[in-house]
């Protein structure tokens, strides 16, 4: 065990070394076993004793053991049997560690007699040597001296001191006090004295703030924690105090010892609420109020009151959804008059609702039974106020104390765990068990009050299924509940079902436009009546819609309201009957046609029907969607008429009311419809149909005699099959040519919407210089709050100008500095760059702005040739100065500063005693200049040629001044001045000194004497030191600053920031009134922190992922370098002999990647933020305790250790990062576990959340218990624990990320939350924006008020290779200009993950941020996009403001992520919700909605169906022999329909649609020229074959999980990607999903160039065909172009080993698909489970026999016989080839036995064989093309039989032909893999096919020194690592 605790200790602290900031002030996190008691034992005393063991260890090792032996008792006390999980390692430890100290110990018995003596005495000596009564005496002086400011440090060194030492004085007087029980009442007595208890009782008193607590210090007051002080917060606190009214708790509850009795305490006790569930609360529900209180006023009373308001307003809001569901329900609330409840009581109200919701742990993500419970426990809570004593509620009442848990929530999440059990870990179908949305849909009817309260525990409700049989050919059966509502049954059909509208819409309209093209465009009446047939078929198509609605609802009729289901087969019979009635009246219209009857009674009858049918849809579309229309129809629905027909045009829900927008909105997104429909089918008429009209009549009519086949279905039909090969094509690119009209509008729409908002005006530095003089003002304008002081300057006069513009300068200021202080702390930038960035503080001392020296750098240079240039060319003043300021603003400004600066130093430094003769001087000669300049005799009376020489002697001055004063320098100093003294006066000046005689006579006297400039004032106030340190630089800086910053990180943040200071947002509010928020990160078990091993592992190539990052990052590594104080040369080894330096590489190393530690440094620069704000705040307003002096407001020194500011913080921001398995990674020793505790220590307002599992033994079985638990870093450097919530089992029954955001949503605070995920990052100047972008959600953005808040992200791994490029323009576009289009005009922007900002309450009353049901919910951040807008939220987007966001950086993780989200779309398609908003949306929002989810995917595999279309129609052709005899007659098969098909599917494709937004978002962001030369760069480094490759990513997922499921979350894996992929690894991931479906398409195009017929021979063969060579090229080999050293011939060799070990492996038990084909073949397979997915991959398989038909008639030995014995022929030699295969495939297992036998045998065999083929050919017509031909025949029959057999495997495995049918399979697979090496191989002889590759790939990295070819090549130049 020692040896366990050694490696333990080892291991944090060689995580933990180093010091947090501040000097450490802060310890290493824990170690050893303080840090590792186990959660069973759940006594944090314990936790205490051994930290305080560890802290006196040093000063007396006996007291440390005897606190450890009292820990050891305390754990034996609870646990004697050592049954709970680590608790004998535990004990075991800890006696080892007794008997060390034991051992250490000089030798003699110990008398532990004497232990509570020796306690006493310790205590008194630790007492003495810490001063404590001192120790609180000084922090408190300190902190009210006033001007701490300066000693900001030395505070919070006592701070934590006191606390420290208190703390240990604690455990120490706790552990006496238990000692002295097991004694005598006397022998205590004379233990421990009276005064000697009153001792300890005081210090533990002082030790209260040491108590754990979150954020509001409720239960344990703090001294050093301001919040409790703020008004707000102590209104907030009284206004829950137990008021008159509430009854009485019983004498047995004892008060809480550090506040009086609460309302929380009420209900603690009447419902059995958890203590620290109720803590947790409480603090909430005051966080809630205190937030609201500042937004109305401040309360300025001695004892601060709620206002009413306040109270009211975070009651509806939190009860809001309640108050609807009551409404829906038609029951009334819980209060019968919502104007007479009290604002007390309306608090209690809200109390009880966030304590259900605090506990209900899974049952959070069901709303409406969150409503239920509410609804319940309010009747039960009423009946308690009733009462005089209050008494335990009926329906909590238990043995244990958490009966609320236990009676309440635990039967709703046994009945819910059980039916997630019955999905068989997602591969169940969805109809067969129900999930969170049914559960929760039974509370949306009366029928739920049928559960009755107590819960009826014998309802179906509660039923649990029976486990599902796991044979797959049985049904599941099974005594279940039905699901409610909706049926989440497999199939496509759901496309059709959910957006019937889309697809009556275009299939109706393509009748028409058809109709009219058939009749050759003439508009008669004639072809109206033929365009009327559209009627019966929108009809058809509606009556097939109410059939699915009857099919999809099977498995809920049970379940389902009455209403509901009634509906449902009324709309089936009304549209029967309507179809039959419509189809009935046009086929009389047609006839009475054909009697010649124009005036037809049926034919006008006909007419009116489908008028007054269109009317009255029509009338119920704008009824339900146009606001004014829909608040007219809401008071008609006591109307029968009207309240049946929107009760039959639409189904009414819960959610998914009043689903309508502003009229002007609603305009809006119209006309956009308008316009891409208009385009849509013009292109559709002109280009697509009407060329195809005249082919198709020829078709039709034209007779075909002869067949190249026996033809079974081509005759005496018309050609139909023809025509169906030249329509599919033209029908598939109609269906999805909607998404590339939609594409090219919404880009164009989003760029001028983007330039609207002044989107990419600053895109350069030359533009961040040239506009910086109007940021200060900008800054004013937008993030900072309004000044009065400000107003009044503004409104004074123009005279006011300059000193307007010096205000906001120095407002200004102190932001820019500290966001140039990050960037340097980032290492963006170097200590001369920060130098030049920064702003000075704009004091009064100058009377001009000053502006940064990146500005002014040699300006003054300029300005001083120009002075000397107009000496000779004789140029008047005016002229001078009008060069000077002419072409650049700044150097006027620096020979402004420069001028009055050399006034203020010397005028501030000279005549230190008082004879002012120096500061006369430096008047009088300031005076003359003015007037001369007022002359303009400044070229007369100054010799500007003599300028050089005074700069020099004044920088000569300068630079003494800066060092520190000596004599020497003193002397150096005076000499200086007198030169420069002589130089003006001798030199420079030519005036008449007989106008001020006096004073030259003076100093020329003086001067004589000796005694001029001899006693000076040497700078040392900062200001003035700042001053002469500026003036330096400005005078000797040479050199341009242009290019300042040089790293384009740096740039590319200022250049946004800076851009963003003129786009319009909302005004800042103060941070005392602004909008509380949260920001919520989960995390799972990613890198939270690079370790050195991490970083100096070697991959094959010899590169360590720092030698990587050393190269990618060149001079972010040499800043590194200057800022640890190191020389730029110095190696990573060299950094080991400094501890802290190795951390600081470690997080230098994990800031570049995509670590936890990234994310949470970018978070808490939200902390920081607001702390510099309300510092700043407090200082304008003259807040002594600020520490302010005058009005200095750019001293922002130490703001971050301000009590003020960070009370204010705190109270603002929370932060809490959920790492579900923190709790066994710490048990498990993981070194995450020790990254997330030091992340803690680092920030302490990090909090971490974690599920705790405690296992204990009881009844002899293992039972575990699982907490939901918070803990923050403490100052021992340990976790220290807040909350710890008892779940009621396991909260991981869904989708594993919503299921860790839902237990810890509990622990957020605030108004607002924003979820960011584990691979973001934030920038400090962006967080300075956060408050502007929380008052939009009390602005107008529509109908609505804004539930969720849209951010701009910034994808920051653009630059690791050109992969990356790609994915990180791709995604830029969609996150800028897509989004922005979605949220206005369209109207549909969902949630598409993160970094949006939630209306906290909104959401968390309303099911959460995100949905948790297994599978169908694998998406689940858009489906909270999809509750928010169904239950009327409404989503927007803001692009002032942008986070980081890092993706995936390889193909591999590209294709993994890419086909995560298409199968997440996917299950989208069999989703309730997608159901809802296509069915409740208008049919314009129904258009977005649909083209902007799951319709791009759906027109995505369009595109490849297009593809499939056509081929397999030119196979038919080609193999019927109908081609060749149709392009004889007519040439039509190169028609203009066909052409312009193929090329909108061939630009869809290559990716040129996805492209055109990527363009437009360059050139609003980079200018046009830089856009074009991005794109072209795109297009060389083959960014086509990329967006192709993904089209069959997204396709195969997309149609697969449709079918089959198998969607599944996975890590993609998030380093950096710069290894050699594998082939075999590369041929796992993209066998099935590409390489499969590029052979087949080579194999259409080979058979098509084969047999089919063209008249233009090759070169029309290359022209139709060149869209599906390139896709199918693509797809083979895309993987190993963009594989790094894929071209590389070592590699290469080693990959085909590795690929054939693979194959050939036959694997067994435990054997992964990575290490065996027969493995991965099985996994492959695994997705099919369900019958209509077996039946579905039948029927497509049985495509695979048409060449095998078709091809046997085109051989040569078979002549001119066209019977179907050749094809049954064709069978049997398919079958002898079968037969020869397993001949020579026979089991090795068995031919031992008969090995000489069957060798012979297969000898024989292939000698028969070889003779048969060559008989056959010398003695028949079979020739060797013929024996190719068969190849290609049989090759798709044997993957036809292959796929069918593994569609039907357990029916295979039955008949005993499986192991024959995987012999084939990796036969195929060999086949296939031999195929698409062979290209490789011979691409790897040649060496540049490598070096054009690595280019190809890693361009970007180039041009950024990157040496990616060293680094690919092994060539590793730091070869001691």
């Amino acid at each position: 065990m020692s040896r366990v605790e050694d490696l333990w200790e080892r291991l944090v602290r060689a995580a933990l070394r180093g010091r947090a900031p501040g000097g450490g002030l802060y310890r290493q996190p824990e170690t050893g076993l303080a840090a590792n008691v186990p959660s069973s034992l759940g006594n944090k005393d314990i936790d205490d004793i051994l930290r305080a063991a560890d802290e006196i260890q040093d000063d007396d090792p006996n007291i440390a053991r005897i606190l450890c032996e009292h820990a050891y008792s305390l754990a034996q006390n609870l646990d004697p049997n050592s049954e709970g999980r680590g608790v004998l390692q535990f004990k075991t430890g800890l006696m080892s560690v007794i008997k060390q100290k034991l051992a250490k110990k000089e030798a003699g018995s110990i008398d532990r007699t004497q232990d509570i003596a020796r306690l006493r005495e310790f205590y008194k000596l630790y007492r003495q040597k810490n001063n404590v009564d001192r120790l609180r005496e000084e922090e408190m002086e300190l902190r009210q001296s006033g001007v701490f400011s300066g000693n900001l440090g030395e505070l919070e060194r006592k701070t934590v001191k006191r606390k420290r030492v208190l703390a240990t004085l604690r455990v120490i007087g706790n552990v006496l006090g238990q000692l002295t029980k097991d004694v005598s009442a006397e022998e205590a007595q004379s233990l421990i004295p009276e005064e000697l208890k009153r001792v300890i009782e005081s210090d533990a008193a002082m030790a209260e703030d040491t108590l754990p607590y979150n954020i509001i210090p409720l239960d344990a007051p703090s001294l050093t924690n301001r919040i409790a002080s703020f008004p707000e917060v102590q209104a907030a606190v009284s206004s829950l105090k137990y008021f008159r009214g509430l009854p009485k708790l019983p004498g047995t509850v004892a008060p809480p010892p550090s506040r009086s009795l609460d309302i929380f305490d009420f209900l603690q006790y009447t419902f059995g609420f958890q203590k620290d569930s109720v803590s947790n609360q409480r603090e909430q529900v005051v966080h809630l109020l205190a937030n609201e209180q500042s937004r109305l006023r401040i309360p300025e009373d001695p004892e601060p009151i709620l206002d009413e308001a306040a109270a009211q307003r975070v009651f509806l809001k939190s009860l809001d959804n309640y108050i609807k569901w009551c409404n829906y329900l038609g029951i009334l609330p819980v209060w019968s008059n919502l104007e007479a409840v009290s604002k007390e009581k309306m608090l209690l109200f809200v109390s009880l609702y966030f304590l259900i919701w605090g506990e209900a742990a899974n049952v959070r993500f069901l709303p409406e039974c969150l409503c239920y419970i509410f609804h319940n426990m309010g009747k039960e809570m009423e009946e308690v106020l009733r009462q005089q004593v209050a008494q335990p509620a009926k329906s909590c009442i238990s043995g244990s104390d958490v009966s609320f848990l236990d009676q309440v929530i635990h039967p709703l999440y046994e009945v819910i765990s059980a039916e997630a059990v019955n999905n068989d870990n997602g591969r169940a179908p969805h109809s067969a068990w129900r999930n969170y949305d049914d559960f929760n849909e039974f509370f949306w009817s009366l029928s739920c009050f049928d559960l009755r309260w107590p819960w009826n525990l014998t309802s179906k409700f509660f039923l649990k299924p029976t486990r599902r049989s796991k044979n797959v050919l049985k049904s599941g059966g099974g005594k279940r509940c039905g699901k409610t509502s909706f049926v989440e049954h497999r199939t496509f059909l759901h496309l059709y079902h959910s957006f019937h509208r889309l697809w009556i819409f275009l299939f109706v309209m393509f009748q028409g436009l058809t109709i009219i093209a058939f009749n050759r465009g003439n508009i008669n009446s004639k072809t109206i009546r033929e365009v009327l047939s559209v009627g019966p078929t929108y009809f058809v198509m509606k009556f097939f819609e109410s059939i699915l609605d009857i099919v999809m609802m099977y498995g809920a009729y049970t379940t389902s309201r009455h209403l509901a289901v009634t509906r449902i087969f009324l709309r089936f019979l009304s549209y029967a009957l309507l179809s039959v009635f419509i189809c009935f009246l046009y086929v009389k219209a047609l006839e009475d046609k054909s009697n010649n009857d124009n005036t037809s009674v049926v034919y006008k009858l006909y007419v009116i029907v489908l008028l007054i049918f269109a009317g009255a849809k029509f009338f119920l579309s704008v009824l339900l969607h146009i606001p004014a229309c829909h608040r007219v129809s809401d008071r008609c629905n006591s109307w029968p008429l009207v309240g049946w027909m929107k009760w039959m045009h639409q189904e009414h829900y819960y959610v998914g009311r009043g689903m309508y927008e502003r009229a002007s909105d609603f305009l809006k997104y119209m006309i956009f419809w308008l316009v891409v429909l208009g385009c849509k089918f013009s292109f559709a008429y002109f280009l697509l149909i009407n060329p195809l009209a005249e082919p198709t009549r020829f078709l039709v009519d034209l007779r075909i005699d002869q067949y190249s086949w026996h033809d079974i279905v081509s005759k005496n039909n018309h050609n139909a099959f023809t025509v169906l090969s030249l329509w599919a094509p033209v029908v598939a690119i109609y269906l999805m040519d909607l998404q590339v009209f939609y594409t090219i509008v919404s880009a164009i729409l989003g760029f001028l919407m983007g330039a609207r908002d002044r989107l990419g005006e600053i895109r350069s530095l030359d533009a961040v210089q040239q506009l910086f003089e109007k940021f200060p003002a900008a800054f004013m304008n937008t993030l900072h709050i309004p000044l009065p002081q400000r107003e009044s300057v503004q409104s004074s006069g123009s005279g006011q100008v300059v000193e307007k513009k010096k205000t906001d300068a120095a407002q200004f200021a102190p932001f820019w500095n500290e966001i140039i202080r990050n960037l340097r702390e980032e290492d963006y930038i170097d200590d001369l760059e920060l130098e030049l960035l920064q702003m000075p503080k704009n004091s009064r001392s100058l009377a001009l702005v000053q502006w940064p020296l990146f500005l002014l750098a040699s300006k003054i240079f300029l300005a001083k040739d120009i002075a000397v240039e107009s000496k000779e060319t004789k140029d008047s003043p005016e002229e001078l100065w009008e060069r000077i300021s002419r072409d650049d603003d700044y150097m006027k400004y620096a020979v402004e500063e420069c001028f009055y600066s050399i006034k203020f130093i010397l005028t501030e430094i000279l005549d230190d005693e008082g004879n002012n003769e120096g500061k006369k001087w430096v008047a009088r000669i300031y005076e003359d200049i003015q007037e001369s300049i007022a002359k303009r005799n400044i070229l007369v009376d100054l010799q500007l040629d003599k300028l050089p020489l005074v700069i020099q002697k004044v920088t000569a001055l300068l630079g003494i001044l800066k060092k520190d004063q000596t004599p020497d320098l003193e002397a150096g100093a005076v000499k200086a001045i007198l030169d420069l003294y002589d130089v003006m006066r001798m030199d420079v000046l030519s005036f008449n000194l007989r106008d001020n005689y006096d004073t030259w006579n003076m100093l020329a006297k003086a001067r004589t004497e000796g005694r001029l400039f001899q006693k000076l004032k040497w700078p040392k106030e900062a200001e003035l030191k700042a001053q002469v340190s500026r003036l330096y630089s400005l005078l000797t800086i040479k050199d341009s600053a242009a290019n300042i910053p040089k790293n384009l990180e740096a740039r590319r943040r200022l250049q946004f920031f800076t851009n963003s200071l003129f786009m319009e947002m909302p005004v800042a509010k103060p941070v005392r009134e602004m909008l509380s928020f949260s920001v919520f990160t989960p995390y799972y078990s990613e890198i939270v922190l690079y370790s050195m091993q991490e970083l100096l592992k070697k991959n094959e190539d010899g590169i360590t992922t720092l030698f990587y990052l050393q190269k990618i990052y060149p001079d972010e590594w040499k800043n590194f370098l200057a800022r640890i104080g190191r020389d730029e040369t110095t190696s990573e080894l060299e950094l080991g002999d400094n501890p802290n330096h190795i951390l600081e590489l470690r997080f230098w190393a994990s800031y570049r990647g995509q670590t936890l530690a990234r994310t949470v440094r970018g978070m808490m620069y939200y902390r920081k933020a607001l702390m510099l704000q309300a510092y700043l705040e407090h200082m304008s307003a003259g807040d002594v305790e600020a520490g302010i002096v005058g009005n200095e407001t750019a001293d922002v020194q130490g703001f971050e250790l301000s009590p003020e500011a960070r009370a204010q913080a705190d109270l603002k921001f929370t932060y809490v990062v959920t790492c579900q398995i923190y709790g066994k990674q710490k048990e498990d020793q993981k070194p995450e576990a020790a990254d997330i505790a030091m992340l803690m220590q680092r920030n302490e307002a990090l909090r971490v959340a974690f599920i705790d599992e405690v296992e204990s033994l009881k009844e002899g079985r293992v039972h575990t218990e699982y907490f939901s638990k918070l803990v923050k870093g403490d100052i021992n450097g340990k976790d220290k624990e807040i909350y710890s919530i008892k779940l009621p089992g396991n909260p991981k029954i869904g989708e594993g990320k919503p299921e860790n955001q839902n237990h810890a949503v509990v622990f957020t605070r605030g108004n607002a939350v924003q979820t960011i995920d584990m691979n973001q990052d934030n920038y400090f100047e962006e967080a300075l924006k956060m408050r502007n972008l929380l008052e939009e959600l009390n602005c107008d953005h529509g109908l609505r008020s804004p539930t969720i808040l849209g951010v701009r992200e910034h994808v920051f791994t653009g630059s690791v290779s050109s992969l990356a490029s790609f994915m990180s323009n791709q995604e830029s576009s969609f996150v800028t200009l897509g989004q922005r289009v979605l949220a206005n005009p369209l109207k549909v922007r969902m949630h598409y993950g993160h970094p949006d900002v939630f209306d906290r309450v909104f959401h968390i009353t309303r099911g959460g941020i995100s949905k948790a049901s297994r599978v169908i919910n694998i998406s689940e951040d858009i489906f909270s996009g999809f509750n928010t807008t169904l239950r009327q939220g409404n989503v927007t987007h803001h692009e002032y403001i942008q986070v980081g966001k890092g993706r995936d950086v390889g193909l591999n993780q590209i294709a993994v992520f890419e086909g995560k989200v298409a199968g997440g779309n996917g299950e989208q398609v069999l989703s309730r919700d997608v159901y809802r908003l296509g069915q409740l949306f208008d049919f314009f929002r129904m258009l977005s909605f649909y083209f902007t989810t799951v319709g791009y995917y759906f027109c995505t595999m369009l595109t490849v169906l297009t593809v499939y279309a056509f081929l397999y129609g030119r196979v038919y052709l080609a193999l019927s022999g109908v081609g060749e005899a149709v392009q004889t007659r007519a040439d039509i098969l190169g028609n203009k329909a066909l052409t312009a098909a193929l090329n909108a599917q061939f630009l869809f494709q290559i990716g040129i649609f996805t492209a055109l937004p990527m363009i437009l978002c360059f050139i609003l962001e980079q200018g046009f020229l830089r856009a074009m030369v991005s794109f072209v760069t795109m297009q060389f480094q083959l960014s086509t074959v990329y967006f192709t490759f993904s089209l069959g990513t997204r396709t195969h997922y997309f149609g697969r999980t449709i079918l089959h499921g198998g969607a599944r979350y996975q890590a993609t894996g998030r380093g950096f990607v710069v290894r050699h992929i594998k082939f075999s690894e590369n041929y796992r991931l993209y066998s099935r999903s590409h390489f499969v479906k590029g052979m087949e398409i080579v194999l259409l195009l080979v058979v098509y160039l084969s047999y089919g017929y063209n008249e233009g021979g090759a070169f029309a063969y290359i022209l139709l065909t060149v869209s599906s060579w390139f896709l199918a090229i693509s797809w083979l080999f895309a993987p190993y172009l963009f594989n790094p050293s894929g071209f590389e011939w070592q590699k290469t060799v080693e990959d085909f080993r590795d690929w054939t070990n693979w194959l050939l492996y036959r694997g067994g038990i435990g054997v992964k698909g990575q290490e065996s084909w027969e493995a991965w073949w099985d996994e492959e397979l695994s997705h099919m489970r369900n019958f209509s997915g077996r039946v579905m991959e039948t029927i497509l398989s049985l495509r695979f026999f048409i060449f095998q038909y078709g091809i046997v008639y085109k051989l040569n030995v078979q002549g001119d016989n066209r019977s179907l014995t050749v094809y049954g022929f064709s069978w049997i030699v398919f079958a002898v080839l079968i037969v020869l295969f397993k001949v020579f495939t026979f089991s090795q297992k068995i031919s031992v036995n008969f090995q000489l036998v069957l060798r012979f045998v297969q000898g024989l065999a292939f000698l028969l064989a070889v003779a048969g083929v060559s008989v056959a050919v010398a003695m028949t017509s079979l020739s060797i093309s013929d024996i190719f031909a068969c190849i290609l025949a049989f090759l798709p029959t044997g993957w036809g039989i292959l796929s069918i057999a593994c569609a039907w495997k357990p029916v295979v495995k039955k008949m005993g032909l499986w192991k024959s049918i995987r012999s084939i399979a990796r036969l195929y697979d060999a086949t296939m893999g031999i195929l698409i090496f062979i290209p490789i191989a011979l691409s790897s002889w040649f060496p540049f096919a490598s070096t054009f590759q690595t280019r190809l790939m890693f361009n970007q990295a180039f041009s950024r020194g990157l040496e990616i070819s060293l680094i690919l090549a092994g060539n590793n130049p730091n070869t001691g690592i």
